[in-house]
């Protein structure tokens, strides 16, 4: 199911941690499969790059992984080239990730450009309001929607698995 990168990556993360008064923290959460990640960036101010990066996720094989390939894509980056980080970078530096769980590379990007936004809005000043988890939806040309707990490939608008009976009122 895994390849060797991505079980590299899980057993051996990289990054782990919490940066002590961190100067942008994203966190995201996908509450149907329970994978939650959260992003602690420092930021050099003189070349604005990224100079520590931390990741303290809660979730499977796949979201650790892909937090930890994160880090290790993001460190020294300036924010400019971190905010072009996509979870397509994220899913091919690891070699590729099973279908149903691709979206943990969502999580892993849209975490880092959370932390870099919320690192813009500090200095700007700008306190916004904390948005609740969700996870975005997306599929690429040719992408089908597959069943997060056994992945048979699904209807775009399915609400339920009729192979392990499982009920989707959540995006899948």
């Amino acid at each position: 199911m895994y390849n060797q990168v991505v079980m590299d990556h899980f057993k051996n993360p990289r990054n782990v941690g919490v940066i002590e008064n961190p100067d942008g923290v994203g966190e995201v959460g996908n509450p149907l499969c329970g994978d939650m990640m959260t992003i602690y960036l420092k930021i050099d101010e003189k070349d604005q790059r990224i100079s520590d990066i931390k990741f303290q996720t809660f979730g499977c094989g796949s979201a650790i992984a892909v937090s930890s390939m994160l880090t290790e894509m993001a460190r020294g980056k300036t924010l400019d080239e971190a905010r072009k980080i996509s979870n397509k970078d994220v899913a091919e530096a690891l070699e590729g990730l099973p279908k149903n769980k691709l979206h943990c590379s969502n999580l892993g990007a849209d975490a880092l450009h959370m932390a870099i936004q919320d690192y813009d809005d500090k200095k700007a000043g700008i306190v916004r309001p904390k948005a609740e988890r969700e996870e975005k939806h997306e599929h690429g040309d040719g992408q089908s929607c597959y069943c997060p707990y056994c992945d048979v490939e699904l209807d775009e608008k399915a609400t339920f698995c009729e192979a392990c009976q499982r009920d989707l009122t959540e995006e899948h």
